[in-house]
């Protein structure tokens, strides 16, 4: 079973946002981790090589600090590593991101003579929150696509996958090769250990370039994203609440509730 795990390098999204003077966000001084979902991507795609077999690979677009995130997935069950970076990339949008995606699948399987069975992204990234990369990517590479998945196990020779929705869940399956998209599962991921860790650090992490996947320059950048970014602006700050205790619990409740309806909250 050939695993291939999309990983993004983001701002700690633990850490506050704020814009700077040009209007952009100021995330300098923030420290870069891979994307909440794609660690739960790796963690279920890690224990369906335990159940299955196979060998996972993980891939990151994006500068060479991302081979910090990518060594963290080393450690934590992935095979082999690739990163994927080129000033040509800068400012990709989801559409863009997902064809380069789609050239580094042709080409670490031309370069590892393997055939992807199964691609497991994050629903969706903690930066930009489009949840457009893996469909996008599944629709260029002709793949089923299941999205939002909790749980996946191999049923002969098919998949079936748990699929959250606001209502429920669904169970669905789907032939190979297929990707999915995975949102947050009954469980956490896993922390490496100090022997894991130390292994991570030998390996190494080959780049690719545009040159190397052979990318068509009118499909990638800012330049030739369809998705403009017209402003961004921070979210308004929460106002501090109304504290009611009045003497007896008759009181306050009239009181919260003359309150509310001065508010017209009802």
């Amino acid at each position: 079973m050939e695993i291939l795990v999309c990983v993004k390098q983001v701002p700690d999204d633990s850490q506050k946002v704020v814009l700077n003077g040009s209007g952009q966000p100021a995330i300098d001084k923030i420290t870069p981790v891979a994307n909440a979902f794609d660690t739960y991507a790796l963690e279920m795609a890690a224990r369906f090589k335990e159940a299955n077999g196979g060998t996972i690979t993980v891939v990151s677009v994006g500068s060479e600090d991302n081979k910090t995130s990518l060594k963290n997935c080393l450690a934590v069950g992935a095979d082999k590593a690739y990163v994927v970076t080129d000033a040509a990339f800068d400012g990709s949008d989801a559409l863009s991101t997902a064809y380069i995606l789609s050239k580094t699948v042709e080409k670490i399987e031309a370069v590892d003579n393997v055939k992807f069975d199964i691609i497991f992204c994050g629903k969706e990234s903690t930066d930009y929150t489009t949840a457009l990369v893996g469909p996008e990517l599944a629709q260029k590479l002709g793949a089923g696509v299941v999205t939002c998945v909790t749980e996946l196990k191999l049923n002969a020779d098919k998949l079936e996958a748990k699929q959250e929705t606001e209502d429920g869940y669904n169970i669905i399956e789907t032939s190979m090769p297929a990707v999915v998209t995975i949102t947050k599962p009954n469980y956490d991921p896993r922390y490496p250990t100090m022997k894991s860790k130390m292994a991570a650090r030998k390996k190494e992490i080959p780049a690719f370039t545009a040159a190397d996947l052979g990318t068509d320059a009118s499909m990638v950048g800012a330049a030739n994203s369809v998705v403009k970014t017209i402003s961004l602006s921070e979210p308004p700050k929460k106002q501090a609440g109304i504290k009611i205790n009045e003497k007896t619990f008759e009181e306050t409740f009239a009181k919260a509730m003359a309150v509310m309806t001065e508010a017209k909250i009802f």
